[in-house]
């Protein structure tokens, strides 16, 4: 039996498909390597690429893509919606059939090495990959953004687990990519019936599992735990749509499944007076957490139906239509 790990790099470019095609060409150069996913968002200018095949395979098509990267993104020009640090802003590697997690921090740490001796980018490890623990989390690698590094890099708290530590003509233009090991998350966000962004980062704090902070009157910080567990949440301005979302990292999606979370954030927005339209999955799902939302919403017992009333209760195709074929993992890669 194969073995087979999945990566989901995020390229800090969505509007210029041109530049999506040539990055996205280098992965599906590689021989052993099946391009399952490719999403781009203009709001966010962002690209969610999702390939597995065998661990060296992948590791080869990660490599070459990044680089692809770093040739046609400009990070000094760049603008979004979505938090970023580099052209790559992240490479996570996740363990599929076969495998270990092991297996995916060495190749996350032997990509890192790579990455940062022969193209240059200086590279942060998270996850279960991280050698330091502060960065475990990718938000605490990202805070500041691509606009912090200049400073960061003064900092010997933050030198690179790989690369240079210093802000030089090509980090300027590429940044600093962010390579890990973990296990499937899904990236799932919420729709508001609102362009006010305030009403989006106050939901995603009330339900992420980090809070949020309060201030009371004499400055002092209270913590407020949010009221899901395994979820990273922020709140996002869609301008092509003019409205908002609470976008979410489920990170463990048998004990926060995406209907779970969508009836959180609706439960919320019903108390702000605000309506929830629809929600998106960006890149891949386990068959088994739309079963778990088919069940929750219906007594249907057939697999297809299951995932059509998941589909329809959940508003997946709101944004852009929903093909279980193209976005269940089992489905595209065959799995039994």
């Amino acid at each position: 039996m194969n073995k087979i790990i999945e990566c989901v790099p995020n390229f800090s470019e969505g509007r210029d498909a041109q530049k999506i095609a040539r990055i996205v060409s280098e992965i599906e150069k590689v021989k052993g390597v099946k391009l399952l996913n490719a999403e781009s968002d203009a709001d966010y200018n962002r690209t969610v690429v999702t390939f597995a095949g065998e661990p060296e395979a992948v590791k080869e098509a990660a490599f070459s893509a990044i680089k692809m990267a770093a040739e046609v993104i400009d990070m000094s020009r760049h603008k979004g919606a979505h938090p970023r640090i580099g052209a790559t802003d992240v490479c996570p590697f996740i363990p599929i059939a076969h495998t270990t997690m092991d297996e995916c921090i060495h190749i996350a740490r032997t990509l890192g090495k790579e990455v940062g001796g022969e193209i240059g980018i200086p590279v942060y490890l998270y996850g279960e990959a991280a050698i330091v623990p502060e960065r475990h989390f990718l938000s605490d690698i990202r805070k500041g953004e691509y606009e912090s590094l200049p400073e960061r890099f003064k900092d010997e708290m933050w030198r690179p687990d790989y690369g240079p530590a210093e802000f030089n003509e090509r980090v300027r233009k590429a940044g600093v990519t962010v390579i890990g090991a973990r296990e499937f998350l899904i990236a799932y966000n919420v729709n508001l019936e609102t362009p006010d962004i305030r009403i989006a980062h106050r939901i995603a704090g009330i339900v992420r599992t980090s809070g949020s902070v309060k201030i009371n009157d004499k400055g002092e910080r209270t913590r407020i735990p949010g009221l899901l567990q395994f979820v990273q949440a922020i709140g996002v301005y869609l301008e092509v749509h003019n409205i908002t979302q609470v976008s979410m990292n489920l990170q463990n999606y048998k004990i926060t499944p995406p209907h779970v979370a969508f009836e959180e954030v609706k439960k919320q927005a019903r108390v702000l007076g605000v309506g929830v339209t629809g929600s998106e999955v960006v890149g891949l799902i386990p068959k088994e957490a739309l079963l778990a939302a088919g069940r929750f919403y219906s007594k249907e017992a057939s697999e297809e139906r299951l995932i059509a009333v998941a589909g329809e209760r959940l508003g997946l195709s709101q944004l852009n239509k929903f093909i279980p074929e193209m976005k269940v993992i089992e489905y595209v890669l065959e799995l039994d």
